[in-house]
């Protein structure tokens, strides 16, 4: 049973509602919609979206998703980028995260779909842009082809802590690799904006969460959420722990005292959670604290 601070009231879409009718005109998908993500209408009403690209079948197998897995046997729509941006422009949204499912069939692993629907939504006025990247098997060439673009920041998730990256996460997604791809990215672009996030309740204990802060401090994280891992369905992991409101700020306090600028966590935070408002933050420490 979900303890009482797990239970938010239902919401009435009201005007929201054009969101989904929008994507929907132009066959784009929203990761707010699909995963039924509880914080939807709060970002929605702050202007900010998150469109999935690169279609709905991912060719890992994490045991926390419940993205569909398979073989898109190379498919990739060319027009995605361009509609995109026509949604985004007509929705009138100011800050949009573009994510993906993992593409191993690409050779690319659809960086070249990233960087397409980056340079496009750059195009409009007043519209910051967050890639939420899959690791791309660690290639520099293929960040770089992401970051050549423009975007404001770019998001790569952990997910969670070393020990028990094997369990959680496909085979080939790797905390090392996961480590060495934020590393990259701040040594192709220092002044780029990285960001992270961690599921927890998956096993893991407070000093591994720690451990796995520090690392990403380490690699010059700038921006890091932490959000409960709860259970899609019943195919995927068990939920192991309910962490309460008070721990959640424990892990706050402890990623800022690493070094993290700006630390979104809650029970309800998922990667995309006030992303808008996060991108805002970083960017007032910076010009608190003197930096580039």
């Amino acid at each position: 049973m979900k303890p009482s601070w797990l239970k938010i009231p239902l919401r009435k879409p009201g005007a929201y509602l054009n969101v989904e009718r929008t994507l929907r005109k132009f066959s784009l998908y929203s990761v707010c919609e699909e995963a039924k993500c509880p914080n939807r209408w709060h970002c929605w009403k702050q202007a900010s979206v998150t469109v999935m690209i690169l279609g709905d079948i991912c060719t890992r197998h994490c045991r926390f998703c419940n993205v569909k897995t398979g073989n898109p046997k190379g498919v990739v729509d060319e027009s995605e980028p361009e509609r995109v941006s026509k949604a985004i422009r007509e929705l009138g949204m100011h800050y949009v995260v573009l994510t993906s499912v993992d593409r191993d069939d690409l050779v690319d692993g659809g960086a070249y779909i990233f960087a397409r629907t980056i340079k496009s939504l750059k195009t409009i006025e007043d519209v910051f842009v967050e890639p939420l990247i899959p690791d791309f098997n660690g290639d520099r060439k293929l960040l770089e082809m992401v970051i050549r673009e423009g975007p404001d920041v770019v998001a790569h998730n952990i997910e969670t802590v070393r020990r028990l990256t094997s369990f959680v996460r496909d085979r080939r997604s790797l905390y090392e690799k996961s480590m060495d791809v934020l590393k990259t990215l701040k040594a192709i672009n220092p002044q780029i904006i990285t960001k992270s996030g961690i599921m927890v309740g998956l096993g893991e204990t407070l000093i591994e969460i720690y451990e796995t802060v520090r690392d990403l401090a380490s690699v010059g994280v700038d921006i890091l959420t932490v959000g409960q891992y709860l259970q899609p369905s019943k195919k995927q992991l068990d939920v192991k722990k309910y962490y309460t409101p008070e721990e959640f700020e424990m892990i706050k306090e402890r990623a800022l005292q690493e070094g993290i600028k700006v630390v979104v966590s809650g029970p309800f935070v998922r990667s995309s959670f006030d992303a808008y408002n996060a991108y805002k933050r970083v960017n007032m420490y910076k010009e608190e604290n003197n930096e580039k």
